[in-house]
């Protein structure tokens, strides 16, 4: 089912938004309000590296991206354990409409958030009663712990709570940041992967269609087997042959299978299938006969395919001028 997010144009009459906002934080604020993790509540789960991929970033812009709008703007919070996002004033323009149907969604959502600090956050700006209690009933039963932080009561420096609240002691902290500094290596070696892969993922939705996190990672498997280039082949020959991606994939098995590692060693396999004789066109265009899964050529039209003559092609040539010059008489005549 399609998601809608709601985004109204006094956010480009915002005062904030005008004086304070480089255009990079304007895209950046859109993207995080409305990007495909988005939920009904606010507070959503993204990693850095998919914001980085979405956005054409690399991490550290993220990560300089994310600190600003959490130190400078004090818009979100994000919690680096949990990867968790909350916008602050969400509440306040996306709740608009109520009812069950809203309710619901949002209780739903609420019992998937890991770190409850941030309903909070959320909760507290909300205007709705009935949405609003309904936040509360998530954060009662730990609001001591919210006195207990020196940044409670202070929504303008909420942007430290995080911190504070999960920080007890030195030797805790110390590992924390020894955790973070390992995520952020494990995400930095995921996104050159996907660096690496940035162009076949490109061709992919520009001529198959919008790909999911799934789709990606398949796609950053056969680039690490294969490379980029040789993916990218693989798929224009599904293309040319108007197959879907599958096609591509069984093409791409068969050249894991034969050692294949570069665009040169595709095009070695070309010649060796050619001067075995493999089928030509009448333009003298070899026709590929790549390896295929066996379910893949179930779906395949079972009439078998023939070479036409030359005299066949020179009657359909001529029938075929015949047609145009009928079309071109009849035109004429009408225009006349």
């Amino acid at each position: 089912m399609a998601k809608f997010r709601m985004v109204h144009t006094e956010f480009w009459d915002d005062p904030k938004v005008v004086e304070e906002m480089t255009p990079e934080d304007k895209y950046f604020f859109l993207y995080l309000l409305t990007n495909s993790n988005t939920t009904q509540i606010g507070i959503y789960q993204i990693t850095k590296k998919q914001m980085a991929f979405d956005m054409g970033y690399s991490l550290e812009s993220i990560n300089a991206l994310l600190d600003r709008f959490t130190n400078h703007h004090e818009i979100v919070i994000y919690n680096n354990q949990t990867r968790e996002i909350a916008i602050k004033n969400w509440g306040r323009y996306n709740f608009n409409r109520g009812g069950k149907p809203v309710l619901d969604c949002v209780r739903t959502e609420l019992k998937t958030v890991k770190d409850t600090s941030l309903i909070y956050l959320v909760g507290e700006r909300i205007e709705k009663k009935e949405i609003q209690k309904l936040y509360e009933s998530y954060y009662d039963t730990s609001h001591d712990s919210y006195h207990d932080t020196p940044n409670y009561g202070k929504p303008s420096n909420t942007n430290t709570f995080y911190d504070t609240y999960h920080d007890t002691s030195t030797t805790g902290g110390q590992e924390e940041e020894k955790e973070e500094e390992k995520e952020e290596e494990k995400e930095e070696e995921q996104h050159k992967e996907k660096s690496v892969a940035d162009d076949a993922v490109k061709f992919y939705q520009q001529n198959f269609g919008f790909t999911n996190e799934y789709m990606i990672d398949e796609i950053i498997h056969w680039c690490n087997d294969l490379n980029d280039e040789v993916v990218i082949e693989s798929m224009k020959r599904a293309l040319i042959n108007q197959k879907p991606f599958s096609y591509a994939v069984g093409i791409m098995k068969n050249w894991v299978k034969r050692h294949v590692k570069c665009i040169q060693d595709v095009h070695v396999i070309d010649k060796e299938f050619e001067s075995k004789g493999g089928s030509k066109t009448r333009f003298g265009k070899v026709i590929r006969t790549e390896q295929q899964p066996e379910w893949l050529g179930k779906e395949e039209d079972p009439k078998p395919q023939r070479e036409y003559t030359p005299e066949e092609i020179a009657a359909f040539e001529e029938e075929k001028r015949k047609l145009q010059e009928r079309i071109k008489n009849y035109k004429d005549q009408k225009s006349g």
